[in-house]
């Protein structure tokens, strides 16, 4: 069992600077209230405690767990949704709680930056990312848990504190990225695609995203909202789509 991890969150990235991330909320549509954010916990949670009811153990197993994880082979035999599911399963309470908790302190940063619907096609393309990654590297390890979307937030908020000029580092976010890279590389039973997949997938998205924005100070008027959700949603569709051919290229006789 492949428990994709994020550790531990760092004290700076849970402070009020965090806050700061990005001046001008409604450049991006403001949300002041992270609903997604929640929204997404709570689906979470729900899979976590159906997951236990039907059969399952605290530190995951039964039916849920067999038909959601992330796995080749069966991936690769056509069940494309993995791809998506084995993100909302979790292998422990502590695993789902590290996760949550993540979400919770990025979210409330992002998605009123991004607006609702931005910051979830970004969530999405970040776990979709995330899975791709696993295909990769490590297609044979069933792989659970929601780190691939969380590390393509973090790389998201990367992006977006860059563009505005302030410094990751001082914000806390850069040594929590570097300190969850090295728990990804250093410990076993993490999935290492996993989490840069979603790295990648989550700052490039977000990269893409900015550069499609409006900019009245050098006079770009950018993509109109609906634009760049279809822009997201093909990205997404397109990470899928490379994961499944990737996967169908292997030989799991």
């Amino acid at each position: 069992m492949v428990q994709a991890s994020v550790g531990f969150h760092c004290p700076q990235c849970a402070g009020a600077r965090t806050t700061k991330v990005v001046s001008g909320r409604a450049a991006f549509g403001a949300a002041a209230d992270p609903i997604a954010t929640k929204v997404l916990i709570g689906a979470n949670v729900a899979v976590y405690v159906l997951m236990v009811a039907l059969g399952g153990s605290m530190s995951a197993g039964g039916p849920l767990f067999q038909n959601g994880a992330i796995f080749g082979p069966y991936i690769a035999n056509g069940e494309w949704y993995r791809l998506v599911s084995g993100a909302f399963l979790h292998s422990s309470v502590l695993h789902l709680g590290m996760n949550m908790l993540l979400l919770w302190l990025l979210g409330k940063v992002l998605e009123p930056a991004l607006g609702r619907a931005q910051f979830v096609g970004i969530y999405f393309v970040s776990l979709l990312g995330g899975s791709l990654g696993v295909m990769l590297l490590d297609p044979t390890a069933p792989t659970v848990g929601a780190s691939g979307a969380i590390f393509g937030l973090m790389g998201a908020l990367v992006v977006l504190q860059l563009r505005a000029g302030q410094s990751p580092w001082q914000s806390g976010i850069g040594t929590l990225i570097a300190l969850n890279l090295v728990i990804t590389f250093m410990l076993p039973n993490i999935s290492i695609g996993g989490h840069l997949g979603g790295l990648v997938a989550g700052a490039a998205a977000t990269y893409g995203l900015a550069l499609a924005m409006p900019d009245r100070a050098n006079g770009r008027a950018g993509l109109p909202p609906p634009a760049r959700l279809v822009a997201l949603g093909a990205l997404g569709v397109a990470l899928a789509v490379v994961a499944v051919v990737v996967v169908g290229t292997n030989n799991y006789a």
